[in-house]
């Protein structure tokens, strides 16, 4: 499961320069990695990486403090991981990308796919983190916390009216589909963050709705949701959930 800070765990002020040059190139990241990083201070889009606040086997992501002292999240893809060997399941049949031949390659293109479905989702009006910028194995996106503290996943929220939540979740599944002609591909209480609202984040895998495996992967997600919110007592079945997203 990602890992979030809490506010106990949250670093003073004195001890949150981690990204600065001289820290940076203490092999925190590889040295591609620190280029494209010190690319993004050169242009001001961040001052400072804070500290993590998720990480998994494909990437982690960090709070970044720009110049105005607000924050913006930095998703940093990892070169050394594993976790690439199903690519071709999600790139493959995506007229918008061709597969790329080095592990290298292929992990930027699946940067370059979560900027490119995080923007088709915005436009369409499904509540994600707003994409700013991309390079290589980075992402600069919308930082969505509350007094600098990311708000926590769906899976680790109490909810006081879960049939409340379940229609907002629900509403931005169907403007994914419908709207933005995407399928999450791996969406799930553990993809989305809640705080009053619902946010859908982990955009790289989503594919068009044309995708050859696209109608899988919507059952799958739509088992996920009817699941989660079944054991929270609400009535519903993945069925439900298939008719509600394609509207019929």
């Amino acid at each position: 499961m990602a890992h979030r800070w809490s506010k106990k765990k949250r670093p003073h002020q004195e001890d949150k320069q981690v990204v600065e040059r001289n820290l940076i190139a203490h092999k925190v990241f590889d040295d591609k990695t620190v280029r494209v990083l010190v690319h993004f201070l050169d242009k001001g889009a961040f001052k400072s990486l804070d500290y993590p606040i998720s990480s998994g086997k494909e990437s982690f992501v960090f709070r970044a403090t720009k110049a105005d002292g607000t924050y913006v999240a930095v998703k940093i893809f990892k070169y050394e991981t594993t976790a690439f060997h199903k690519f071709a399941d999600y790139l493959d049949g995506d007229p918008r990308f061709s597969m790329r031949d080095t592990l290298r390659s292929r992990i930027q293109l699946w940067t370059r796919k979560e900027f490119a479905n995080l923007k088709a989702a915005t436009s369409a009006g499904v509540r994600v983190p707003e994409p700013y910028a991309f390079k290589e194995n980075v992402v600069v996106m919308e930082f969505l916390g509350e007094e600098g503290i990311a708000y926590p996943l769906l899976e680790q929220t109490e909810m006081e009216n879960p049939r409340e939540v379940y229609d907002q979740v629900l509403d931005n599944f169907k403007k994914t589909y419908q709207n933005a002609k995407l399928v999450h591909a791996d969406l799930s209480p553990f993809n989305i963050l809640y705080h009053e609202q619902v946010v859908f984040i982990d955009w790289a895998q989503a594919v068009m709705r044309q995708h050859q495996r696209a109608e899988e992967f919507l059952l799958r997600d739509c088992h996920n949701v009817a699941k989660f919110f079944e054991r929270r007592g609400v009535d519903v079945t993945a069925g439900d959930v298939l008719e509600q997203v394609r509207g019929k």
